[in-house]
Protein backbone atom coordinates (compact mmCIF):
# COMPACT_ATOMS: atom_id res chain seq x y z
CA UNK A 1 0.00 0.00 0.00
CA UNK A 2 1.58 3.60 -0.74
CA UNK A 3 2.22 6.16 1.36
CA UNK A 4 -0.12 8.57 -0.25
CA UNK A 5 -3.07 5.94 0.36
CA UNK A 6 -2.42 5.84 4.21
CA UNK A 7 -1.98 9.20 4.08
CA UNK A 8 -5.75 9.46 2.12
CA UNK A 9 -7.38 6.91 4.59
CA UNK A 10 -6.16 8.50 8.19
CA UNK A 11 -6.74 12.19 6.73
CA UNK A 12 -10.68 10.68 6.05
CA UNK A 13 -11.10 9.21 9.09
CA UNK A 14 -9.73 12.02 10.81
CA UNK A 15 -11.90 14.54 8.52
CA UNK A 16 -14.84 12.90 10.11
CA UNK A 17 -13.62 12.94 13.85
CA UNK A 18 -13.21 16.79 13.52
CA UNK A 19 -16.51 16.78 12.13
CA UNK A 20 -18.30 15.15 14.94
CA UNK A 21 -16.10 17.58 17.53
CA UNK A 22 -17.26 20.67 15.59
CA UNK A 23 -20.92 19.32 16.58
CA UNK A 24 -20.30 18.43 19.67
CA UNK A 25 -17.90 20.82 20.90
CA UNK A 26 -20.18 24.00 20.18
CA UNK A 27 -19.90 24.52 24.01
CA UNK A 28 -16.40 24.63 25.24
CA UNK A 29 -16.85 25.81 28.44
CA UNK A 30 -15.14 23.96 31.32
CA UNK A 31 -18.05 22.26 32.40
CA UNK A 32 -18.40 20.52 29.18
CA UNK A 33 -15.10 19.71 28.59
CA UNK A 34 -14.75 18.10 32.39
CA UNK A 35 -18.21 16.23 32.86
CA UNK A 36 -19.76 16.75 29.57
CA UNK A 37 -22.61 18.64 31.82
CA UNK A 38 -23.59 15.08 33.02
CA UNK A 39 -25.72 14.36 29.80
CA UNK A 40 -23.91 11.39 27.92
CA UNK A 41 -26.03 8.72 27.44
CA UNK A 42 -25.52 5.48 29.22
CA UNK A 43 -25.48 2.96 26.24
CA UNK A 44 -23.39 5.56 24.05
CA UNK A 45 -20.37 5.73 26.94
CA UNK A 46 -20.96 2.20 27.39
CA UNK A 47 -20.17 1.08 23.88
CA UNK A 48 -17.37 4.01 23.25
CA UNK A 49 -15.41 2.65 26.73
CA UNK A 50 -14.57 -0.70 24.82
CA UNK A 51 -12.49 0.95 22.51
CA UNK A 52 -10.62 2.74 25.40
CA UNK A 53 -10.05 -0.34 27.34
CA UNK A 54 -8.52 -1.99 24.50
CA UNK A 55 -6.90 0.64 22.87
CA UNK A 56 -3.97 0.23 20.32
CA UNK A 57 -2.03 -2.03 22.61
CA UNK A 58 -4.98 -4.96 22.43
CA UNK A 59 -5.34 -4.12 18.92
CA UNK A 60 -1.64 -5.03 17.79
CA UNK A 61 -0.12 -6.63 21.44
CA UNK A 62 -3.12 -9.23 21.97
CA UNK A 63 -2.54 -11.04 18.57
CA UNK A 64 1.12 -10.66 18.54
CA UNK A 65 1.41 -12.27 22.21
CA UNK A 66 -0.46 -15.08 21.56
CA UNK A 67 2.98 -17.24 20.64
CA UNK A 68 4.33 -17.39 23.71
CA UNK A 69 1.45 -16.71 26.23
CA UNK A 70 -1.08 -19.05 24.28
CA UNK A 71 -4.97 -17.64 24.95
CA UNK A 72 -4.04 -17.05 28.96
CA UNK A 73 -4.49 -13.63 29.00
CA UNK A 74 -8.32 -14.91 29.12
CA UNK A 75 -7.67 -15.29 32.64
CA UNK A 76 -7.03 -11.60 33.27
CA UNK A 77 -9.82 -10.69 31.27
CA UNK A 78 -11.99 -13.05 33.71
CA UNK A 79 -10.11 -10.91 36.52
CA UNK A 80 -11.67 -8.10 34.87
CA UNK A 81 -14.35 -9.05 34.59
CA UNK A 82 -14.55 -9.22 38.74
CA UNK A 83 -12.76 -5.98 39.30
CA UNK A 84 -15.66 -4.01 37.24
CA UNK A 85 -18.39 -5.43 39.59
CA UNK A 86 -16.45 -3.75 42.27
CA UNK A 87 -15.93 -0.47 40.72
CA UNK A 88 -19.75 -0.17 39.18
CA UNK A 89 -20.76 -1.17 43.39
CA UNK A 90 -18.02 0.30 45.80
CA UNK A 91 -16.12 2.97 44.05
CA UNK A 92 -18.79 4.62 41.64
CA UNK A 93 -21.78 5.12 44.29
CA UNK A 94 -18.85 7.04 46.20
CA UNK A 95 -18.00 9.23 43.60
CA UNK A 96 -21.19 10.28 42.65
CA UNK A 97 -22.11 10.67 46.19
CA UNK A 98 -19.22 12.93 46.44
CA UNK A 99 -20.20 14.97 43.21
CA UNK A 100 -16.68 14.76 42.30
CA UNK A 101 -15.25 16.41 39.14
CA UNK A 102 -11.95 14.61 40.04
CA UNK A 103 -12.18 11.67 41.79
CA UNK A 104 -8.70 12.37 43.62
CA UNK A 105 -11.19 14.79 45.47
CA UNK A 106 -11.93 11.77 47.85
CA UNK A 107 -8.51 11.35 49.25
CA UNK A 108 -8.67 14.95 50.14
CA UNK A 109 -11.81 14.30 52.01
CA UNK A 110 -10.31 11.64 53.38
CA UNK A 111 -6.99 11.98 54.45
CA UNK A 112 -6.29 15.48 53.51
CA UNK A 113 -4.26 17.84 50.87
CA UNK A 114 -0.54 15.47 50.60
CA UNK A 115 -3.05 12.49 50.26
CA UNK A 116 -4.73 14.26 47.52
CA UNK A 117 -1.97 15.66 45.48
CA UNK A 118 0.19 12.25 45.58
CA UNK A 119 -2.85 10.61 44.15
CA UNK A 120 -3.53 12.98 41.58
CA UNK A 121 0.05 13.11 40.91
CA UNK A 122 0.40 9.50 40.48
CA UNK A 123 -2.67 9.48 38.14
CA UNK A 124 -0.48 12.01 36.13
CA UNK A 125 2.26 9.67 35.55
CA UNK A 126 0.53 6.54 35.13
CA UNK A 127 -1.56 8.09 32.58
CA UNK A 128 1.02 10.11 30.33
CA UNK A 129 3.35 6.80 30.05
CA UNK A 130 0.11 4.36 29.21
CA UNK A 131 -0.54 6.91 26.71
CA UNK A 132 2.62 6.97 25.34
CA UNK A 133 3.15 3.55 24.84
CA UNK A 134 -0.41 3.39 22.93
CA UNK A 135 0.38 6.33 20.79
CA UNK A 136 3.68 5.03 20.20
CA UNK A 137 2.24 1.42 18.51
CA UNK A 138 0.19 4.38 16.25
CA UNK A 139 3.51 6.12 15.53
CA UNK A 140 5.22 2.62 14.43
CA UNK A 141 2.62 2.18 12.10
CA UNK A 142 2.53 5.97 10.71
CA UNK A 143 6.31 5.51 10.06
CA UNK A 144 6.04 2.21 8.24
CA UNK A 145 3.69 2.98 6.15
CA UNK A 146 3.94 6.58 5.33
CA UNK A 147 7.08 8.65 6.71
CA UNK A 148 9.59 5.69 6.39
CA UNK A 149 8.98 5.39 2.71
CA UNK A 150 9.57 9.32 1.93
CA UNK A 151 13.16 9.03 4.26
CA UNK A 152 11.10 10.75 6.86
CA UNK A 153 12.26 10.65 10.32
CA UNK A 154 10.57 8.87 13.14
CA UNK A 155 10.04 12.11 15.35
CA UNK A 156 7.76 13.22 12.96
CA UNK A 157 5.65 10.38 12.91
CA UNK A 158 4.93 10.88 16.81
CA UNK A 159 4.40 14.71 16.55
CA UNK A 160 1.62 13.75 13.92
CA UNK A 161 -0.06 11.31 15.92
CA UNK A 162 0.26 13.61 19.10
CA UNK A 163 -1.09 16.90 16.90
CA UNK A 164 -4.05 14.86 15.50
CA UNK A 165 -5.79 14.48 18.70
CA UNK A 166 -4.95 17.67 20.03
CA UNK A 167 -7.01 18.90 16.68
CA UNK A 168 -10.30 17.58 17.82
CA UNK A 169 -10.22 17.29 21.99
CA UNK A 170 -8.86 21.09 22.60
CA UNK A 171 -12.47 22.46 22.51
CA UNK A 172 -14.76 19.54 23.35
CA UNK A 173 -13.03 17.43 25.63
CA UNK A 174 -15.10 14.63 27.48
CA UNK A 175 -18.14 15.78 25.87
CA UNK A 176 -16.80 15.04 22.24
CA UNK A 177 -14.41 12.13 23.45
CA UNK A 178 -17.84 10.08 24.47
CA UNK A 179 -18.86 10.23 20.77
CA UNK A 180 -15.74 10.33 19.00
CA UNK A 181 -15.08 7.11 21.19
CA UNK A 182 -18.11 5.52 19.70
CA UNK A 183 -17.20 5.97 16.16
CA UNK A 184 -13.47 4.64 17.19
CA UNK A 185 -14.89 1.38 18.97
CA UNK A 186 -17.07 0.46 16.04
CA UNK A 187 -13.93 0.93 13.39
CA UNK A 188 -11.84 -1.41 15.42
CA UNK A 189 -14.59 -4.39 16.00
CA UNK A 190 -15.12 -3.73 12.35
CA UNK A 191 -11.18 -4.08 11.21
CA UNK A 192 -10.86 -7.39 13.39
CA UNK A 193 -14.21 -9.40 12.50
CA UNK A 194 -13.32 -8.72 8.89
CA UNK A 195 -9.68 -9.86 9.29
CA UNK A 196 -10.54 -13.07 10.59
CA UNK A 197 -13.20 -13.89 7.83
CA UNK A 198 -10.56 -13.13 5.26
CA UNK A 199 -8.30 -15.36 6.69
CA UNK A 200 -10.90 -17.65 7.03
CA UNK A 201 -11.65 -17.65 3.48
CA UNK A 202 -8.32 -17.35 2.14
CA UNK A 203 -7.84 -21.08 4.25
CA UNK A 204 -10.56 -22.40 2.72
CA UNK A 205 -12.59 -22.90 5.54
CA UNK A 206 -16.04 -22.90 7.14
CA UNK A 207 -17.20 -21.32 10.05
CA UNK A 208 -16.59 -24.59 12.17
CA UNK A 209 -13.50 -25.76 10.80
CA UNK A 210 -12.18 -22.17 11.69
CA UNK A 211 -13.15 -22.23 14.83
CA UNK A 212 -11.79 -26.68 15.62
CA UNK A 213 -8.44 -25.21 14.09
CA UNK A 214 -7.81 -22.32 16.40
CA UNK A 215 -8.79 -24.94 19.43
CA UNK A 216 -6.83 -27.67 18.29
CA UNK A 217 -3.51 -25.25 17.32
CA UNK A 218 -0.90 -24.69 19.79
CA UNK A 219 -2.18 -21.29 20.78
CA UNK A 220 -5.23 -22.05 22.43
CA UNK A 221 -4.46 -23.17 25.83
CA UNK A 222 -6.88 -21.05 28.46
CA UNK A 223 -5.92 -22.38 32.01
CA UNK A 224 -2.57 -22.78 33.60
CA UNK A 225 -2.51 -24.57 36.82
CA UNK A 226 0.44 -26.31 36.93
CA UNK A 227 3.46 -24.54 37.73
CA UNK A 228 2.69 -21.33 40.03
CA UNK A 229 6.33 -19.48 39.32
CA UNK A 230 4.98 -19.36 35.88
CA UNK A 231 3.46 -16.32 34.78
CA UNK A 232 0.79 -17.69 33.40
CA UNK A 233 -0.87 -19.47 36.10
CA UNK A 234 -4.88 -18.67 36.71
CA UNK A 235 -4.51 -17.49 40.33
CA UNK A 236 -1.90 -14.42 39.16
CA UNK A 237 -4.07 -13.66 36.23
CA UNK A 238 -6.84 -13.46 37.60
CA UNK A 239 -5.62 -11.72 40.50
CA UNK A 240 -3.78 -9.01 38.01
CA UNK A 241 -6.66 -8.88 35.63
CA UNK A 242 -9.02 -7.68 38.89
CA UNK A 243 -6.71 -5.02 40.66
CA UNK A 244 -5.52 -3.27 37.45
CA UNK A 245 -9.19 -3.13 36.57
CA UNK A 246 -10.35 -1.18 39.75
CA UNK A 247 -6.81 0.75 39.51
CA UNK A 248 -6.66 1.25 35.90
CA UNK A 249 -10.86 1.82 35.69
CA UNK A 250 -12.13 2.56 38.94
CA UNK A 251 -8.82 4.54 40.49
CA UNK A 252 -8.31 6.66 36.79
CA UNK A 253 -9.78 9.57 36.01
CA UNK A 254 -9.74 9.21 32.77
CA UNK A 255 -12.16 6.06 33.06
CA UNK A 256 -14.15 7.24 35.80
CA UNK A 257 -14.44 10.88 34.32
CA UNK A 258 -16.78 9.07 31.19
CA UNK A 259 -18.91 7.46 33.72
CA UNK A 260 -18.93 10.52 35.72
CA UNK A 261 -20.49 12.25 32.73
CA UNK A 262 -23.95 10.11 33.02
CA UNK A 263 -27.00 11.85 34.47
CA UNK A 264 -26.81 9.90 37.94
CA UNK A 265 -25.51 6.41 39.33
CA UNK A 266 -27.88 3.85 37.85
CA UNK A 267 -27.17 5.05 34.37
CA UNK A 268 -22.95 5.05 35.01
CA UNK A 269 -23.52 1.50 36.79
CA UNK A 270 -26.05 0.00 33.83
CA UNK A 271 -23.65 1.21 31.64
CA UNK A 272 -20.51 -0.45 33.89
CA UNK A 273 -22.25 -3.71 33.57
CA UNK A 274 -22.91 -3.83 29.93
CA UNK A 275 -19.76 -2.92 28.63
CA UNK A 276 -17.74 -5.51 31.03
CA UNK A 277 -20.21 -7.84 29.31
CA UNK A 278 -19.09 -7.02 26.21
CA UNK A 279 -15.31 -6.42 26.68
CA UNK A 280 -15.51 -10.48 27.34
CA UNK A 281 -16.26 -11.06 24.11
CA UNK A 282 -13.94 -8.03 22.10
CA UNK A 283 -11.06 -9.69 23.87
CA UNK A 284 -11.85 -13.57 22.99
CA UNK A 285 -11.94 -11.96 19.03
CA UNK A 286 -9.08 -10.37 19.36
CA UNK A 287 -7.08 -13.46 20.27
CA UNK A 288 -8.83 -15.61 17.89
CA UNK A 289 -7.40 -13.25 15.41
CA UNK A 290 -3.92 -13.56 16.95
CA UNK A 291 -4.14 -17.49 16.68
CA UNK A 292 -5.58 -17.06 13.00
CA UNK A 293 -2.30 -14.67 12.39
CA UNK A 294 0.07 -17.80 13.05
CA UNK A 295 -1.59 -20.08 11.56
CA UNK A 296 -2.04 -18.43 8.52
CA UNK A 297 1.49 -17.01 8.72
CA UNK A 298 2.84 -21.12 8.32
CA UNK A 299 0.65 -22.01 5.52
CA UNK A 300 1.82 -19.40 3.68
CA UNK A 301 5.37 -19.91 4.76
CA UNK A 302 5.90 -15.92 5.84
CA UNK A 303 8.86 -14.88 7.88
CA UNK A 304 8.18 -16.14 11.44
CA UNK A 305 10.63 -14.36 12.78
CA UNK A 306 8.25 -11.10 12.48
CA UNK A 307 6.30 -11.67 15.35
CA UNK A 308 4.43 -9.86 18.19
CA UNK A 309 3.89 -6.15 17.63
CA UNK A 310 4.62 -6.43 14.17
CA UNK A 311 3.59 -9.42 13.02
CA UNK A 312 -0.52 -8.29 12.30
CA UNK A 313 1.10 -4.57 10.64
CA UNK A 314 3.18 -6.85 8.51
CA UNK A 315 0.59 -9.14 6.86
CA UNK A 316 -1.71 -6.46 6.81
CA UNK A 317 0.25 -3.90 5.41
CA UNK A 318 2.29 -5.72 3.22
CA UNK A 319 -0.50 -7.31 0.65
CA UNK A 320 -1.61 -10.93 2.01
CA UNK A 321 -4.47 -10.21 3.38
CA UNK A 322 -5.90 -7.91 0.61
CA UNK A 323 -6.61 -4.52 0.24
CA UNK A 324 -9.69 -4.47 2.78
CA UNK A 325 -7.85 -5.93 5.35
CA UNK A 326 -5.35 -3.44 4.92
CA UNK A 327 -6.98 -0.58 4.64
CA UNK A 328 -9.08 -1.51 7.82
CA UNK A 329 -6.07 -2.28 9.81
CA UNK A 330 -5.20 1.29 9.50
CA UNK A 331 -8.30 2.46 10.65
CA UNK A 332 -8.73 -0.16 13.18
CA UNK A 333 -5.07 0.92 14.43
CA UNK A 334 -6.02 4.59 14.47
CA UNK A 335 -9.39 3.76 16.56
CA UNK A 336 -8.26 1.78 18.47
CA UNK A 337 -4.91 3.73 19.74
CA UNK A 338 -7.08 6.84 19.49
CA UNK A 339 -9.88 5.80 21.08
CA UNK A 340 -7.75 5.66 24.85
CA UNK A 341 -4.93 8.28 24.04
CA UNK A 342 -7.58 11.45 23.15
CA UNK A 343 -9.37 10.29 26.56
CA UNK A 344 -6.36 10.25 28.23
CA UNK A 345 -4.83 13.31 27.08
CA UNK A 346 -8.99 14.99 27.83
CA UNK A 347 -8.49 13.64 31.58
CA UNK A 348 -5.03 14.29 31.72
CA UNK A 349 -5.79 18.08 31.36
CA UNK A 350 -8.89 17.69 33.57
CA UNK A 351 -6.90 16.35 36.53
CA UNK A 352 -4.07 18.81 36.28
CA UNK A 353 -6.55 22.20 35.91
CA UNK A 354 -8.96 20.53 39.02
CA UNK A 355 -6.60 18.99 41.52
CA UNK A 356 -3.63 21.79 40.68
CA UNK A 357 -4.76 25.05 39.44
CA UNK A 358 -7.96 24.36 41.42
CA UNK A 359 -10.96 25.58 38.24
CA UNK A 360 -13.36 23.50 40.65
CA UNK A 361 -13.27 25.66 43.56
CA UNK A 362 -13.17 29.18 41.94
CA UNK A 363 -14.03 30.12 38.28
CA UNK A 364 -12.21 32.73 36.47
CA UNK A 365 -12.50 34.41 33.39
CA UNK A 366 -8.76 32.86 32.52
CA UNK A 367 -9.86 29.54 33.36
CA UNK A 368 -10.55 28.32 29.87
CA UNK A 369 -7.65 29.74 28.53
CA UNK A 370 -5.54 28.20 31.03
CA UNK A 371 -6.93 25.03 30.42
CA UNK A 372 -5.90 25.56 26.28
CA UNK A 373 -2.49 26.19 27.52
CA UNK A 374 -2.07 22.95 29.74
CA UNK A 375 -3.74 20.67 26.59
CA UNK A 376 -0.85 21.88 24.56
CA UNK A 377 1.55 21.08 27.67
CA UNK A 378 0.22 17.32 27.87
CA UNK A 379 0.28 16.91 24.24
CA UNK A 380 3.89 18.09 24.13
CA UNK A 381 4.95 15.74 27.25
CA UNK A 382 3.35 13.06 25.84
CA UNK A 383 5.66 13.56 22.06
CA UNK A 384 8.63 13.49 24.75
CA UNK A 385 7.98 10.30 26.50
CA UNK A 386 7.34 8.65 23.41
CA UNK A 387 10.77 9.50 22.18
CA UNK A 388 12.29 8.24 25.59
CA UNK A 389 10.01 4.64 25.28
CA UNK A 390 11.82 4.65 21.45
CA UNK A 391 14.91 4.48 22.67
CA UNK A 392 14.49 1.67 25.58
CA UNK A 393 11.51 -0.77 24.89
CA UNK A 394 12.84 -4.58 24.22
CA UNK A 395 9.22 -5.84 24.87
CA UNK A 396 6.03 -6.72 23.98
CA UNK A 397 3.72 -3.01 24.28
CA UNK A 398 1.42 -4.61 26.36
CA UNK A 399 3.94 -6.36 28.32
CA UNK A 400 5.78 -2.99 29.34
CA UNK A 401 1.98 -1.34 29.88
CA UNK A 402 1.21 -3.79 32.40
CA UNK A 403 4.53 -4.16 34.29
CA UNK A 404 4.94 -0.03 34.42
CA UNK A 405 1.01 -0.37 35.78
CA UNK A 406 2.29 -2.38 38.74
CA UNK A 407 4.84 0.25 39.67
CA UNK A 408 2.46 3.57 39.08
CA UNK A 409 -1.18 2.30 39.92
CA UNK A 410 0.04 0.89 43.36
CA UNK A 411 0.11 3.72 45.86
CA UNK A 412 -3.14 4.54 44.30
CA UNK A 413 -4.91 0.83 44.88
CA UNK A 414 -3.25 0.97 48.69
CA UNK A 415 -4.66 5.02 49.33
CA UNK A 416 -8.20 3.85 48.60
CA UNK A 417 -8.32 0.34 50.34
CA UNK A 418 -7.01 2.03 52.99
CA UNK A 419 -9.36 4.53 53.21
CA UNK A 420 -12.71 2.53 51.97
CA UNK A 421 -11.61 -0.34 54.41
CA UNK A 422 -10.13 1.22 57.42
CA UNK A 423 -11.19 4.00 59.57
CA UNK A 424 -7.82 4.73 60.43
CA UNK A 425 -6.43 8.39 59.79
CA UNK A 426 -3.28 8.81 58.32
CA UNK A 427 -0.59 11.20 59.01
CA UNK A 428 -1.09 13.03 55.80
CA UNK A 429 2.78 14.51 55.50
CA UNK A 430 3.97 11.33 55.42
CA UNK A 431 1.60 10.00 52.66
CA UNK A 432 4.09 11.12 49.43
CA UNK A 433 7.25 9.09 51.33
CA UNK A 434 5.15 6.28 51.33
CA UNK A 435 3.93 6.60 47.91
CA UNK A 436 7.82 6.51 46.99
CA UNK A 437 8.76 3.70 49.04
CA UNK A 438 6.26 0.88 47.78
CA UNK A 439 7.37 0.65 44.23
CA UNK A 440 11.11 1.05 45.64
CA UNK A 441 10.16 -2.20 47.97
CA UNK A 442 8.63 -3.79 45.03
CA UNK A 443 11.60 -3.04 42.70
CA UNK A 444 13.58 -4.88 45.28
CA UNK A 445 11.59 -7.77 45.36
CA UNK A 446 10.79 -8.24 41.39
CA UNK A 447 14.38 -7.89 40.47
CA UNK A 448 15.20 -10.63 43.25
CA UNK A 449 11.83 -13.04 43.65
CA UNK A 450 13.52 -15.97 41.80
CA UNK A 451 16.38 -16.01 43.79
CA UNK A 452 15.01 -15.26 46.47
CA UNK A 453 11.75 -17.38 47.24
CA UNK A 454 12.93 -20.65 45.55
CA UNK A 455 12.43 -19.83 41.34
CA UNK A 456 8.66 -17.92 42.03
CA UNK A 457 8.62 -14.85 39.18
CA UNK A 458 6.98 -12.15 39.60
CA UNK A 459 4.63 -10.96 37.28
CA UNK A 460 1.54 -9.13 36.93
CA UNK A 461 0.30 -9.88 40.68
CA UNK A 462 2.87 -6.81 41.46
CA UNK A 463 0.29 -4.02 41.22
CA UNK A 464 -1.46 -6.34 44.13
CA UNK A 465 2.13 -6.53 45.90
CA UNK A 466 2.66 -2.90 45.37
CA UNK A 467 -1.08 -2.05 47.02
CA UNK A 468 -0.56 -4.14 50.00
CA UNK A 469 3.16 -2.64 50.62
CA UNK A 470 1.40 0.72 50.22
CA UNK A 471 -1.74 -0.14 52.15
CA UNK A 472 1.00 -1.97 55.19
CA UNK A 473 3.41 1.43 55.34
CA UNK A 474 0.28 4.08 56.10
CA UNK A 475 -0.86 1.62 58.52
CA UNK A 476 2.00 2.22 60.38
CA UNK A 477 1.88 5.57 59.83
CA UNK A 478 -1.75 5.96 60.96
CA UNK A 479 -3.62 6.47 64.31
CA UNK A 480 -7.20 5.55 65.20
CA UNK A 481 -8.06 9.31 66.05
CA UNK A 482 -9.91 11.20 63.54
CA UNK A 483 -6.92 13.86 63.02
CA UNK A 484 -3.09 13.83 63.75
Amino acid sequence: MSALTVIAIIGGYFALLILISFLTGKDDSNAAFFRGKKQSPWFVVAFGMIGASLSGVTFISVPGWVATSQFSYMQMVMGYMAGYIVVATILMPLYYRLNLTSIYGYLEQRFGFWSYKTGAFYFLLSRVIGASFRLYLVAIVLHIAVFEPMDLPFWLAVLVAVVLIWVYTFRGGIKTIIWTDTLQTASMLLAVIVTIFVIKDSMDWGFGEMTSAIAQSDYSQVFFFDDWNDSKHFVKQFLAGMFITISMTGLDQDMMQKNLSCKNIGEAQKNMFWFSAVLIIANLLFLCLGAMLYLYSAHIGFDMSIAGDKLYPSLALGGELGMLAAVLFIVGLVAAAYSSADSALTALTTSFCVDFLGMDKTEKSSDKKVRKIVHIGFSFLLFIVIMVFKSVNDDSVISELFKVAGFTYGPLLGLYAFGLFTKRQVMDKWVPTVAIAAPIICYVLQSNSEAWFSGYKIGFELLLINGLITTFLLFLISSRNAAE
